[in-house]
């Protein structure tokens, strides 16, 4: 049970349209969302910021799914870990790569592209960060600048929520635990 109390009543019609894109999307309603439901405004806000890091851009979806999942799963939210497994598969990552995402460096089912974005995803996920200039050089080798913004955003967004879940204890939905049990590996 979450330390505080989700939202029942949606009144404001603009929420109560996040509310139900999200559950159409993700097929469950997530009850970060309903605990950020008690400021209104803050959710919105939230709301617009995920889709902005998640708009298309440089990085494949899949692999900002992933740095999301690595990133969340270093900072020790297991909220936001279940979501990003559960969400990177429906945005079509095998569950091969889900299952060997913690043996990413060699893993042959990632490319040198993905372990470099998953490794910063790793060491920006520790605190204190661990990131060093070496590891962005390496991520510089297959991204950009705009394509290194997009993962610094994936993970700092995850920094935002893996605050606010772990710090309230936000009960994880059945469908995205499910599948987490499902996939993670032991030594996580």
């Amino acid at each position: 049970m979450s330390r505080i109390q989700p939202v029942k009543h949606i009144s404001d019609p603009e929420l109560k349209n996040l509310f139900i894109a999200g559950e159409a999307f993700m097929g469950f309603l997530p009850n970060d969302g309903l605990l950020m439901a008690h400021k209104p405004k803050l959710l919105k806000t939230f709301f617009e910021l995920v889709k902005e890091v998640y708009a298309v851009g440089k990085v494949d979806s899949g692999l900002k799914k992933l740095v999301g999942h690595v990133t969340s799963t270093a900072a020790g939210c297991r909220y936001c870990a279940a979501h990003t497994a559960f969400a990177a598969m429906k945005q079509g990552v095998s569950e091969t790569k889900l299952k060997e995402v913690w043996n990413f460096e060699n893993a042959t089912v990632f490319d040198d592209s993905e372990k470099a974005a998953l490794n910063v995803a790793l060491k920006a996920g520790m605190v204190p960060n661990q990131v060093t200039d070496a590891d962005m050089t390496e991520l510089k080798k297959y991204f950009d600048e705009e394509g290194v913004v997009e993962i610094v955003g994936v993970i700092s967004l995850f920094g935002f929520l893996n605050r606010w879940n772990t710090t309230l204890d936000t009960q994880i939905e059945e469908l995205p635990q499910t599948f987490y049990e499902s996939v993670k590996n032991q030594n996580t």
